[in-house]
């Protein structure tokens, strides 16, 4: 497997993550936006967090930012 293909991999199965906890906590972008804002004073559109959330290109950190802004302290990997 190539290592372009490799990556696509891994950016599907980070947007997955992502997803999957804000659809478990029902968080819609707009709500996610304020959430950073509040707790952290990122300034994020509704429209440019779906884009990175979509396109999977985020950064470790700001993945975490957003798992504690939502309240996920604890999630199962597989």
């Amino acid at each position: 497997m190539s290592k372009v293909a490799m990556d696509d991999e891994w950016k599907a199965r980070a947007r997955g993550i992502l997803k999957a906890e804000l659809a478990r906590r029902n968080i819609k972008q707009v709500e996610l936006a304020k959430m950073l804002e509040e707790a952290y004073g990122i300034k994020e559109t509704p429209q440019s967090l779906s884009n990175k959330i979509s396109r999977g290109t985020f950064s470790a950190v700001f993945m975490l930012q957003i798992l504690e802004a939502i309240g996920c302290q604890e999630m199962k990997i597989t």
